[in-house]
């Protein structure tokens, strides 16, 4: 895959899955590319290239001042930012009251702030330069979510609603925002490395220990194949009239439609109803 402009790329959890595939594809295709991950050097080795259109950058997320040096870093070696992906994140499981406050913190504090320090330090030059692209990665969870991922389908969520009133906000500059809404892809969400389950689960939750067993007998099965789903996203990076909602995978696809089916009808038996709360 080749394209006639080189951009800046700035891709958060580049070391492995999406983000490992977005990187290697982009350097391939001679983009200039500015990676971050939690262990740089796993990355440097994950990607294995010395191109220097590569800039690896140990980032921790949730650190407004690891963003901001990883985003002026990025300006002073390549000049810009074109197209900010943020993929970064992890999956976390389990009833509200099985997990502690600092669990599901820690979530909001990847999945989401995260993603809220990066728009905000990219923002400036993008704004400045009256050009850009943002695609934040959400899930089908951020659209329509299984039981037994609550908190991870209000990070989800989260970004979700960020990102759709993040394109009205900046259309006015030039500057495009993405949500892109995966289903399950083969990558290494469902390990360890990426997923985190409730340490003391509680056994009358059956239906929920039903679902983290589901999910988990689908790692290595996916219908998602990850190398598409990049070449899928920066072609949106590239298009200067990309869709607002990107739903990846035919899973993203039926359970989308599945929801909004569902929520018409809900919303349609209910009109009588909400039009008698008005004056």
């Amino acid at each position: 895959m080749q394209y006639n402009t080189v951009k800046t790329w700035f891709i958060t959890g580049a070391s492995k899955g999406l983000g490992l595939a977005l990187v290697k594809q982009l350097l391939a295709a001679g983009q200039k590319v500015a990676a971050t991950s939690r262990n740089v050097d796993d990355l440097i080795k994950a990607v294995g290239s010395e191109s220097p259109y590569f800039l690896p950058l140990a980032v921790h997320l949730a650190d407004d001042a690891s963003v901001k040096n990883a985003v002026d870093l990025t300006i002073t070696a390549f000049g810009n930012i074109d197209v900010l992906i943020n993929n970064a994140g992890y999956g976390i499981g389990g009833s509200l009251e099985e997990l502690t406050d600092a669990e599901v913190r820690n979530a909001f504090d990847v999945n989401v702030f995260g993603t809220i320090n990066t728009i905000r330090h990219t923002l400036p030059y993008m704004r400045q330069q009256q050009s850009g692209h943002i695609l934040n990665i959400s899930s089908i969870a951020g659209f329509s979510a299984a039981t037994g991922w609550a908190t991870y389908a209000a990070t989800k969520f989260a970004i979700s609603g960020l990102t759709e009133v993040l394109a009205d906000d900046v259309k006015d500059f030039g500057i495009k925002a993405v949500l892109v809404l995966p289903g399950a892809f083969r990558t290494s969400f469902l390990t360890d490395d990426s997923l985190s389950l409730p340490q003391h689960p509680i056994a009358e939750y059956e239906a929920i220990r039903a679902s983290h067993q589901k999910y988990l007998t689908m790692n290595g099965q996916q219908q998602g194949d990850p190398e598409k789903a990049a070449a899928a996203m920066i072609e949106a990076g590239f298009n200067p009239n990309p869709p607002l909602h990107l739903f990846l995978g035919s899973d993203a696809y039926r359970r989308a439609v599945a929801k909004i089916g569902s929520l018409t009808a809900e919303i349609e038996s209910l009109k009588q109803l909400s039009h008698s709360t008005d004056y």
